[in-house]
C-alpha cells in the first residue's frame, strides 16, 4: 500500500486537477524535476473543498446555490486572483470554476499514467489542467478523462475498471492518510518525511534536493 510520506523517488508531489494553485505548480514543479535529471512521484490529493470553504454553484456567472459565508466568499475571490495573476505570467487562462468539481477521477488518471506510461505524465497534465481552467473539460466524465489520456499518448484501455476497482482504492486509501499525515493542501511537496504545502517552496526543495550547499533560500513563485 502506498504510504503518504513514503517514497523511493526523491520527491513526492500532491496535486489536484481543480486546485488552481497546483495548476500554476505544474509547469514550474516539471521545470525542476527536468533541471535534476529526476522523476518525482506525484500522487492526486483529492480536495473537500466544501468541508472548510462552503459549496456554492453559479450558472452564467450569478450564484444560483450556496451555503457559503461573506468571509468565505471573500476567502475564495482573493484565491482565485491570486491564482489567477500567476497564471496570466505563465501565458495560462484561470477561470473561476462554476461548481465544486469531484476530481477524484482526473486525479485517478494521474495514478494511471505513473503506473503505465510515466514518462507521458506531463503530456497529461497538459491535457487536462489548462482546459479544465478554460472551463472546457468535464472532469467527472470518465469518457473524458480517457480521451485526455488518450490525447497524451497513453493507452485508456482499461481505465475505466481502474478508475473504479484497484485505482479507486488506492486513491481512497491514501486519502484517508494524508489529513492525520498533516498534508491538506496542494500542492504539497515531501522529502524525507519533510513537507512543504506551496509553490513558493520549489526553491527551498531545489535546494535540498541539490545537497544543501550553502544557505537556504528564501520563499520565491518561480515560474
Amino acid at each position: 500500500m502506498m504510504k503518504a510520506l513514503e517514497s523511493d523517488a526523491p520527491l513526492i508531489v500532491y496535486v489536484d486537477v481543480k486546485s488552481p494553485y497546483a495548476f500554476i505548480a505544474i509547469k514550474p514543479t516539471l521545470a525542476l524535476e527536468r533541471r535534476l535529471g529526476v522523476q518525482f512521484d506525484w500522487r492526486p490529493l483529492t480536495l473537500d473543498i466544501p468541508s472548510y470553504l462552503g459549496s456554492a454553484r453559479k450558472t452564467k456567472g450569478n450564484v444560483v446555490e450556496s451555503s457559503r459565508s461573506p468571509r468565505q466568499w471573500q476567502v475564495i475571490r482573493y484565491a482565485y486572483k491570486d491564482a489567477r495573476r500567476y497564471a496570466e505570467r505563465q501565458g495560462l487562462v484561470l477561470k473561476g470554476t462554476e461548481k465544486i468539481w469531484e476530481s477524484s477521477i482526473a486525479n485517478i488518471g494521474i495514478l494511471w499514467v505513473v503506473q503505465n506510461a510515466r514518462d507521458r505524465l506531463a503530456d497529461y497534465f497538459a491535457a487536462v489542467y489548462p482546459p479544465f481552467w478554460r472551463r472546457e473539460l468535464d472532469i467527472e466524465d470518465v469518457n473524458v478523462v480517457a480521451a485526455c489520456l488518450e490525447q497524451a499518448g497513453v493507452s485508456a484501455d482499461g481505465f475505466d475498471a481502474f478508475q473504479s476497482g484497484d485505482g479507486r482504492e488506492l486513491h481512497d486509501n491514501l486519502q484517508a492518510q494524508l489529513h492525520p499525515a498533516g498534508i491538506f493542501g496542494v500542492p504539497t511537496y515531501v522529502f524525507e518525511g519533510e513537507f512543504l504545502f506551496g509553490r513558493e517552496h520549489l526553491p527551498y526543495v531545489e535546494w535540498h534536493l541539490r545537497g544543501r550547499e550553502g544557505p537556504a533560500p528564501d520563499i520565491a513563485y518561480v515560474l
